[in-house]
């Protein structure tokens, strides 16, 4: 899987690729409401959120592709959440392509950033889980991620659990050899 940064703006190929990424995701998105019309996702509604996750700073969008080369997933990061008394990077979004749900693309996406954030110094991570998406709770459990907090998003007021992982140094790192996940990453 290559992961790498996406540059704002994408072009038109892109941003059709990350429609469609987006759409495909119907079922998230009538739950978490960050839609008017979660069946009519249009290429501007895309492009306008992904400027607004992007204009924050210490924001990054990630993309992940496939040996192929086929997009089938994007990231969203924020290397310091706004509460200055959080000290851990965070994990906005990660959407999967709906038609390649459970093909392992999740996970590997999610371990990649991780290694991202652990190369870069970082000792933890954290996200926030929508209380009505247990789908998405299952799969951050599934990969370590743990319950800290219960709390309103801030953008729209949303009940959430927000998860935590401790981002352990590997072998490699302690005996200051690089690549240690053997993920190719940027």
């Amino acid at each position: 899987m290559d992961i790498s940064p996406l540059t704002h703006p994408p072009g038109r190929p892109l941003l059709a690729e990350l429609t469609a990424l987006y759409a495909s995701n119907r079922e998230f998105f009538a739950l978490s409401g960050d839609f008017p019309d979660p069946d009519a996702i249009t290429a501007e509604q895309v492009a306008a959120t992904l400027a607004e996750e992007q204009a924050a700073p210490g924001a990054e969008a990630l993309l992940a592709r496939d040996a192929g080369g086929r997009l089938v997933a994007v990231a969203l990061t924020l290397a310091r959440h706004p509460d200055p008394a959080d000290p851990d990077p965070w994990i906005g979004l990660l959407l999967v392509d709906a038609r390649r749900h459970r093909s392992g693309h999740g996970r590997g996406t999610a371990l990649a950033v991780e290694e991202r954030f652990r190369r870069a110094g970082r000792t933890a991570v954290r996200l926030a889980v929508l209380d009505n998406n247990p789908a998405g709770l299952a799969f951050w459990t599934a990969l370590g991620y743990e319950e800290i907090a219960r709390r309103r998003d801030r953008r729209l007021g949303r009940p959430c659990r927000v998860l935590r992982k401790p981002l352990a140094p590997t072998a490699q790192d302690s005996s200051g050899a690089s690549g240690a996940s053997g993920l190719p990453l940027p």
